[in-house]
């Protein structure tokens, strides 16, 4: 995530309906309704030590390249490969998108990567950015929101359920430097290919070590399967306030697209009510490796991590699985 610049409060264009119960309690069974077709419309327990091995291949790339994965070096192009190389396996429609205009002199591609089924005019995207800061490998920051998002796409090729809308995923280049890979993305598409996007989440920094459990607009409808998940956890959930304008999401909010997310906090501090409800300490920084060299696999909660990842597939199984 970058750090906070000012920005002015935008109104959503769009308001979208969704269903607010976790994905295994949304069909019951019932007359009719076998228990197994109640099973196949649940999303999937995403595998969270399959999520950790997406990141422990990017923090060996971030060490054979200076030790980070600046979207400017040669350990970002590698992270780029290792995403593509997985989604191409996995049957996606992967695209490397290059940023010509806005983004840092010699920044790497956007990736982008479409299931190619579903209703191609009703599409939710959901992204993360994959550079890091020069500092160090960018475990949390955002290697946690690329993996997470990695190990969901390929949980919905394995099942490959039928589709009611589309899904496109994306991971972003050059977003420490100012977002500017998403917003050359947004600036990219047409009016009518805005108009099909219904909904953006995007996902950066979600496993801090003395994490909250927050979400983007929370109370928009985008966000309502999100919290719905983390509501039936007992989580009881936060609004994002110190990650407001300053992510992935902001570009596509500006352009009138319902936004929504996950996150877990960066360089603010707990607070003691916080510690009381979520544990951890108060008065330190969510992320106290934010920015910083030792943002390494040790710097990872794995609880948080799975917490978010489940959540992401329950989000997309709701918004998008038939």
């Amino acid at each position: 995530m970058r750090r906070r610049f000012t920005v002015a409060s935008f109104s959503l264009a769009v308001a979208l309906g969704c269903g607010t119960l976790p994905a295994a309690a949304a069909a019951p069974a019932g007359p009719g309704r076998s228990v197994a077709v109640v099973n196949a419309l649940a999303a999937p327990d995403v595998d969270v030590a399959k999520v950790r091995a997406h990141l422990s291949e990017l923090s060996a790339i971030a060490g054979r390249n200076g030790g980070n994965r600046r979207s400017t070096t040669q350990g970002y192009l590698d992270s780029v490969a290792y995403v593509k190389g997985k989604l191409q396996a996995a049957g996606y429609t992967v695209t490397e998108q290059p940023c010509t205009s806005g983004c840092t002199r010699g920044a790497g591609p956007n990736l982008i990567a479409e299931w190619p089924q579903g209703d191609a005019n009703n599409v939710y995207m959901f992204g993360a950015h994959l550079d890091g800061v020069s500092a160090g490998p960018g475990m949390n920051d955002n290697g946690s929101g690329s993996a997470a998002l990695l190990e969901n796409a390929l949980a919905l090729a394995q099942q490959n359920p039928a589709m009611r809308n589309r899904v496109r995923f994306a991971w972003w280049t050059d977003e420490e430097q100012g977002l500017n890979g998403s917003d050359f993305y947004v600036r990219s598409l047409s009016s009518t290919q805005r108009s099909r996007v219904r909904a953006y989440y995007n996902f950066d920094m979600i496993a801090s070590t003395n994490g909250g459990y927050f979400i983007n607009r929370i109370t928009s409808s985008a966000a309502a399967p999100m919290k719905a998940y983390w509501d039936s956890l007992g989580l009881r959930p936060e609004e994002n306030t110190e990650g407001a304008g300053r992510s992935d999401d902001y570009p596509f909010q500006q352009a009138g697209i319902p936004t929504s997310g996950y996150a877990m906090g960066a360089g603010a501090r707990k607070t003691s009510a916080q510690a009381t409800k979520w544990g951890g300490t108060a008065g330190s920084a969510y992320d106290p490796c934010y920015h910083r060299s030792c943002d390494t696999l040790a710097n990872i909660d794995t609880t948080g991590l799975n917490r978010a990842a489940d959540g992401i597939a329950h989000t997309l199984w709701q918004q998008a699985v038939s």
